[in-house]
């Protein structure tokens, strides 16, 4: 069985919308404020340095995905690249991490409209995980539909942001005194009030808020066309995402100064607020359970079709593989649905945050080692991807890009291991991942038990 056994649904605006859609999500809207808070106007440079790696990294994981389209992306290429084992671990913590964000995702968005509507919060998850279910069930043709929907309102909202703060800067609309891109350096403590330890906090809170682009590349499987599509997608994405963060994050910091405590509602709020605009903060939390919920849809689509993968290669249980009538891997979904409402039981019953808490932190540092991954596989396969003439799309400067995204890689790690939370984080992923591996072991082992019987 081959991925060509998924059905080819999904056209360019498809995949476009979904990595846009993916990656501005309330990272953006929510944790933007908490990264000026922590660097001020030099924020900028921790969004600047941090996209450009994104961008890097998409293009790399962009070139192998549109020369070999495969529902397990990444996690494919590392098998090509790199050995099985790299595959199964890289497959598997992806899988995992995206279960534990995907109880955070619904119980974020139903406390948010719980507080609308008098119907418990658990129902509200209960009808929403069920429409979920239903529509990635469905066929992957409406999940696409779906989910540019979603992504064009969170891409509006923003437009609307960014024309409304055009407004304010110019004085069109009054927001006070002191508004201008001059309050960038002229505000309280110049440009950079925390200095370059200030910068570093910012890239550690911005760096994880473009996860989620990675998506296009396993969603290129089953795509039409998918080679011509991955890369017109990802090169149309990688420079718009680039533009909606910097240039948000730009008209907050001309608006509001850095040090507002308004910026703990986030800064799409903070801004709006400050413009005395209407029903603002309903507005903007509105705009968040979309995101939430777009995010959540995405993921479940993402881990089960990661899941089909592995078990496609071998490294995961044969019953993932049965698809439905209208091809799509319903045993996966369904596994997906079934962890995502355990995740969700345990984030609610988790009352103090501990044991959630210390995972979803993890979840950033599970990024980088994916990132690594990513370069390594590039830099592996490009020869071969060569010899065979399967490029699609070519990175420039090989193989120094790579390179360069490693170092920059390393480096975030090295930052980390200078915050004390992001010590504890990466610890945490580190054993993470290697008790994963250690499952590749225990799981080589009887594959070889087998082959020998």
């Amino acid at each position: 069985m081959s991925d060509q056994s998924l059905r080819h649904g999904l056209k360019v605006r498809h995949l476009t919308m979904m990595g846009l859609g993916s990656a501005i999500g309330a990272g953006l809207f929510v944790g933007s404020g908490n990264a000026i808070q922590s660097a001020g106007p030099a924020v900028l440079v921790s969004y600047i340095v941090a996209g450009v790696v994104v961008v890097i990294i998409m293009s790399l994981l962009g070139e192998l995905a549109s020369a070999r389209p495969s529902s397990g992306a990444f996690s494919t290429y590392a098998e090509q690249g790199i050995g099985r084992w790299a595959g199964y671990a890289v497959g598997w913590a992806y899988w995992f991490m995206l279960i534990m964000v995907l109880g955070v995702e619904i119980l974020a968005a139903t406390t948010i409209m719980a507080g609308w509507i008098n119907i418990p919060q658990w129902l509200i998850a209960g009808v929403l995980i069920a429409l979920f279910a239903a529509v990635n069930l469905v066929g992957v043709r409406q999940f696409g539909e779906l989910e540019f929907w979603f992504a064009a309102i969170k891409v509006a909202a923003i437009i609307g942001f960014l024309v409304v703060g055009v407004l304010i800067v110019t004085g069109v609309i009054s927001a006070g005194p002191n508004v201008g891109v001059g309050q960038l350096v002229a505000g309280d403590g110049g440009f950079a009030p925390r200095g370059a330890a200030g910068v570093a906090a910012g890239l550690l809170a911005v760096m994880f808020a473009f996860g989620g682009i990675e998506i296009i590349t396993i969603a290129a499987a089953e795509a039409t066309n998918p080679q011509s599509a991955i890369r017109r997608a990802t090169i149309s994405i990688m420079w718009r995402i680039l533009f909606f963060y910097i240039g948000s994050v730009v008209v907050m910091l001309a608006v509001v100064p850095w040090n507002d405590p308004q910026f703990e509602q986030g800064g799409f709020v903070a801004v709006l607020n400050r413009a005395n605009i209407p029903y603002a903060s309903g507005l903007m939390e509105a705009v968040i359970v979309v995101a939430l919920l777009s995010a959540f849809n995405a993921q479940l689509y993402a881990t089960s079709r990661m899941a089909f993968s592995l078990a496609q290669r071998g490294e995961g249980p044969a019953v993932l593989l049965r698809l439905s009538g209208r091809d799509v891997p319903w045993i996966a979904v369904m596994v997906s649905i079934v962890f995502s409402v355990l995740a969700v039981t345990a984030h609610a019953l988790d009352t103090q945050g501990r044991v959630m808490g210390t995972l979803l932190d993890a979840v950033g540092a599970f990024l980088l080692i994916i990132w690594v991954f990513i370069a390594v596989s590039q830099i592996r396969l490009r020869p071969q991807l060569e010899r065979e003439g399967s490029l699609k799309m070519r990175t420039w400067a090989h193989p120094w890009l790579a390179i360069g995204a490693l170092v920059s890689i390393t480096a975030f790690i090295v930052l980390m291991l200078f915050d004390a939370n992001g010590r504890q984080n990466l610890s945490f992923s580190l054993v993470m991942f290697a008790m994963i591996c250690g499952t590749y072991v225990i799981h080589s082992r009887r594959g070889a038990q087998r082959s020998l019987q």
